[in-house]
């Protein structure tokens, strides 16, 4: 079975949409294997967001990310990776289909609900950089 790593954005939390979008996960036949409320720093977003980090927007991503709690999860099933990113929708809100997580309740690109890992190399890492291991 692959595993993937999904965190759930602050949004997610001020908008109470923690439990839909969990459910909607669980509903597609994926496992939850763990999960945890965590409040990220600074640190831990320029190394997750490393990619992005010398952009001019980065400090608007730190802000986002820690104006409140993420629930970070290790997602277990069938090709779930890929499935995941499909069932999260296009980044950009505007391009998210309806019958996504994005599509049906992102209001914007920058607060866009949930990250989803896009490959197993990434997925490999960033369990490990949230859960330790």
């Amino acid at each position: 079975m692959e595993k993937t790593y999904i965190m759930l954005k602050p949004d997610a939390f001020k908008r109470g949409l923690v439990g839909k979008i969990v459910s909607r996960i669980e509903a597609k036949g994926y496992r939850i294997l763990e999960a945890k409320t965590l409040q990220l720093d600074e640190g831990i977003l320029k190394e997750h967001y490393a990619h992005v980090a010398d952009k001019p927007f980065f400090p608007e991503i730190v802000e986002y990310m820690t104006s409140g709690p993420v629930l970070a999860m290790i997602v277990q099933g069938n090709n779930c990776i890929d499935g995941m990113r499909m069932l999260m929708g296009a980044t950009k809100t505007e391009e998210a289909l309806a019958g996504t997580i994005r599509g049906d309740f992102a209001n914007s690109t920058g607060e866009n609900l949930i990250h989803g890992a896009d490959s197993a190399e990434a997925a490999e890492i960033e369990i490990a950089r949230f859960f330790g291991r």
